[in-house]
């Protein structure tokens, strides 16, 4: 008895020190792509290290459910293999150990990290995504630093372009600016021999003096001609000219209730209000849409009766052929009826778009409130998923290291990400319910864990190229007997 804790503790000390280096590199690599996506939110804005801290802390939490399965991946699939290159896996199975014995104690802590990565995703994580997305919502706000670069146009006031071909102890050379700010067809161009720019002292408002030179201002606004050629413009010549333009430089933050009714910000139970509530309106608008479509415009037909254009009656449409009684018409009375028939089509169309619009806002809603609800229960069980994935398919190819264990994970990370990803994008566009896209990823890896864990548990050789080259030529050999028969059958 002694002696099979003491393999209960031998392995789950090699298992969790793996684990927390795996998870801490996993956390890095997706806090790195993250940030990739997220850099022009943060590069000069001359944010405080304060805010960069807390940007980082709010990331790194709302990765903790990707980077879990990827860790518990790595980790045992090299646990395992180092086990199985050093033959200490083979020692234990000698001694009467069974896989499934060994790996006991390692299924209970995963277990427990699934059940600990539910209760973060469900309670933890909508804080922080809250948090998070109300942090890069206020970065995208804020204005960068006032940096004008020499020899390239700078965009970072909003309504303006400056180019400035050389810079002399603060002061700006050559300026050349397109104001935008009262839109594109009433741009203004000043050129300048030279300039100064500063913040006024309240940091709410940027200071723009200008000295020798011009500007011309498109006055197309004012212009009552038709005539593209003759749009008038001012032209106006300056000695000295001062500018004021608004130009907020302090970071101001969102309230976090901007995202209080979104699904990041939920969990289980308010999202499963949120569904039930939004399924409602969703089915009511269906109905509404529906004794719409049938009781007014069935197939374009406002009702069962139509007045006749040849003799004022009122006729039973139903009895009669509508290309028939198009012909019978005159060319006037045909040209009315065209034009009715596609004055009806055209405000049928708008009401379908608008029938549309109303309806899929709602039904995206509902969506996406579904595809959160089942994530919080996917990300946890692909936990599970990868320990029977690493585990054996360790015990199986006998590699430790970084080397092939490293490789492996990430092709089987990859595999699962393009498989979640594709199911996810199908669910979102309402091609799948939510239950089929979100889980299809488990359902493709799980017999793929079962099946690994079954060859590693009966010690059966996965990767041996000989059996894959005799069942290969088993095969051919067959292939080859077919079609003999099916020759000798033909002549």
């Amino acid at each position: 008895m002694f002696r099979i804790k003491t393999i209960d503790s031998y392995v789950f000390k090699r298992f969790i020190t793996l684990f927390v280096m795996t998870f801490l590199i996993s956390t890095f690599i997706l806090l790195m792509q993250f940030l990739w996506k997220h850099f022009d939110d943060l590069i000069g804005k001359g944010i405080g290290f304060g805010v960069i801290a807390e940007f980082f802390a709010y990331a790194m939490a709302s990765l903790v459910p990707m980077a879990l399965p990827l860790a518990i991946l790595l980790a045992s699939l090299m646990t395992f293999g180092n086990l199985g290159e050093n033959f200490e896996l083979t020692a234990m199975k000698s001694a009467g150990i069974s896989l499934f014995r060994i790996i006991r104690p390692l299924v209970f802590f995963i277990i427990l990290i699934s059940l600990s990565a539910f209760y973060f995703s469900n309670n933890v994580l909508p804080i922080t995504q809250t948090k998070l997305w109300t942090l890069i919502y206020s970065l995208r706000q804020k204005s960068p630093e006032l940096d004008i670069p020499v020899g390239e146009f700078y965009s970072g006031i909003n309504g303006y372009n400056l180019y400035v071909r050389g810079k002399e102890k603060g002061l700006l050379k050559d300026l050349m600016i397109y104001d935008f700010s009262a839109g594109f067809d009433n741009a203004t161009v000043m050129l300048a021999d030279s300039g100064r720019i500063k913040l006024s002292e309240d940091k709410k408002y940027l200071m723009l003096l200008l000295f020798d030179g011009e500007s011309f201002e498109n006055l197309k606004s004012q212009s009552f001609s038709t005539n593209p050629g003759s749009i008038p413009y001012r032209r106006e010549t300056f000695g000295k000219k001062e500018i004021l333009i608004d130009f907020d430089s302090d970071f101001n933050r969102f309230d976090e209730s901007i995202l209080q009714d979104q699904h990041i910000s939920k969990n289980i139970n308010h999202l499963s209000i949120s569904i039930d509530s939004a399924s409602k309106v969703v089915a009511h608008r269906q109905n509404e849409q529906a004794v719409e479509m049938v009781q007014r415009r069935y197939f374009g037909r406002e009702s069962a009766w139509n007045r006749s254009l040849e003799t004022g009656e009122n006729i039973r449409v139903e009895n009669y052929n509508s290309d028939s009684l198009f012909y019978k018409l005159d060319k006037p009375q045909m040209e009315m009826a065209m034009t009715m028939a596609l004055q009806k089509a055209s405000e049928m169309k708008g009401q379908i778009e608008f029938n549309k619009l109303n309806l899929g806002e709602a039904t995206l809603y509902v969506s996406r409130h579904e595809i959160e609800w089942h994530r919080k229960f996917t990300l946890s069980f692909a936990c599970l998923i990868f320990f029977f994935i690493g585990a054996p398919l360790g015990a199986i190819i006998r590699k430790g290291g970084l080397g092939a264990p490293v490789v492996i994970s990430v092709v089987m990370f990859i595999i699962y990400y393009i498989i979640d990803n594709t199911g996810y994008k199908m669910a979102r566009e309402g091609l799948w319910t939510a239950f089929e896209g979100m889980w299809l990823s488990s359902s493709i890896l799980l017999p793929v864990g079962i099946f690994l864990t079954y060859k590693a548990a009966v010690d059966a050789v996965l990767f041996n190229t000989e059996e894959y080259v005799k069942m290969m030529q088993k095969i051919r050999a067959f292939i080859k007997v077919k079609i003999l028969k099916m020759t000798n059958e033909n002549n």
